[in-house]
Parts: C-alpha cells; structure tokens; sequence
C-alpha cells in the first residue's frame, strides 16, 4: 500500500483485478494481474525490452576454480545467511502449513544438491521461505497431501522460463518499482494468511506469533542476517520467557 500515491492508478486497478479474480477464479487471481500490469504498462510504453538482449542469451562457459578467500568471504557467509534465513524459516513456514518435515533429510539432500549442481551456476540450493509459503497454502492445492504437484510444476516452469530468461529479466527489470512491489505484495497475500491464522490459533503461542511477525516485518538485519532470522529468534525468546517458571525452594 505504501506505492498506492506512486502510480495510484495501476495500483489500485491492479488491486481491483486481484479481487475480482479470488471471487470468481481464485486460482487464477495472481496470473490475471501478472497480465494484467504488463498490459497496462505496455499501452503506457514503460515495459520495453533492453536493446541487445536475444530471445536466448548467450552461454559462456567459466571454468570454475577454487580460491581460499572467496571461500571464507563469501562462501561461509552465505552458508551461514542460507541456513538461518531461508532453511530455518522454510521449516517454521512447512510445519505451520501442517506438515512435519525431517530437518536432517531435507538438509542433506539439498546440500547434497548444491555440491553437485555448484558448478553449474546452482550454489544456493535451499527450502526458499517464501517459495515455500507460497507451494503449501490451500491456494496451491486443497488437499495437503497433493501440494507438491505445486513444486513440479514450478520446476518445470523454471526450465521453460529459463530458455527466454534473457528477454525476460528484461522486462522485470524494466518494470516501475510501484508494478513490482504490488505483485510481490498481492503474491504474499495468501502465505501470510494462511501462516497469521496458523500463527494465532493457540491462545498461548499468540504474543510470540506477533512479536515475531513484528519482527520479521521490520525489516531489520543484522550482521548481515535478514530479519527472517531475528524474527524467529525473537519469537523462540518470548514463548521461552513466557513458558519459564522457577524451580521451588
């Protein structure tokens, strides 16, 4: 809401087309404004593709090599920032969706991934929290035990979108900042409430819930840790100190 006074108009259509679609084909609400907004800003000429960019792209094939400094600057780091903000979330993010995931399993094999696939350009194989909020709400499937047809789905995606992913990047990255930051937020409508609702049906976990979701909102970040992490720090510290009752002397 906070670009509503940037491009009032194409925020509040874009709003608009999103609540007609979740009352008559919720399924198709985010898509329908994904087309939407190219629609407009191409009649407005503010969606033009970078001069010089292929259908395909061209591939360039780096050699990779290992180098000690990178490895301890940047390699650790993003270890470090991965496992905290998007591996721990994506696991809080699963089992408020209902599910009980195995953390060891679900750590090997994607770590086990990134070894593999490292060298070709996938060095951040992870559980992507919003991705994940995102595949395991009622919008993608509602029955629970076929919501990962989601995930396949969005794979396949990937591969075809992959394939134009020069033309595309374009076109985002030609886009205003209003029509991007509505999409993402219309995206996060239903993870959020699927998650807040979650979140708040046991009496006693519901002060955490706010002060973590207080937290994780904020924005805040930390020795270069998003707030993802502090907020489900913050959260874990209040339900202790909640919880916490002294011994008997």
């Amino acid at each position: 809401f906070l670009v509503f006074p940037t491009d009032l108009a194409l925020a509040a259509g874009l709003f608009a087309v999103f609540l007609i679609m979740r009352r008559l084909a919720p399924t198709w609400a985010l898509p329908a404004v994904l087309v939407g907004a190219f629609a407009v800003l191409a009649l407005r000429g503010q969606v033009t593709l970078p001069s010089g960019t292929g259908l395909f792209g061209l591939l360039h094939p780096v050699v990779p090599a290992f180098d000690l400094k990178a490895a301890i600057s940047l390699a650790l780091p993003l270890f470090l920032v991965t496992l905290v903000s998007q591996n721990l979330p994506g696991l809080v993010v699963l089992k408020a969706a209902g599910y009980e995931p195995p953390p060891g399993p679900l750590l090997l094999s994607t770590g086990l991934a990134t070894v593999v696939l490292a060298p070709f350009g996938a060095y951040g194989i992870n559980m992507a929290a919003i991705v994940a909020a995102i595949c395991t709400g009622p919008d993608a499937h509602p029955d629970p035990a076929k919501r990962w047809i989601v995930g396949v789905l969005y794979g396949g995606l990937y591969l075809v979108a992959a394939l134009f992913a020069a033309p595309l990047a374009g076109l985002f990255i030609a886009m205003p900042p209003a029509a991007l930051a509505v999409l993402t937020g219309l995206a996060l409508i239903g993870p959020l409430t699927g998650a807040l609702s979650g979140a708040m049906a046991e009496p006693d976990h519901r002060e955490a819930a706010v002060i973590a979701f207080a937290a994780t909102a904020s924005g805040v970040a930390l020795f270069g840790i998003g707030s993802a992490f502090w907020g489900l720090l913050a959260g874990f510290i209040t339900l202790a100190a909640l919880r916490w009752k002294r011994r008997p002397t």
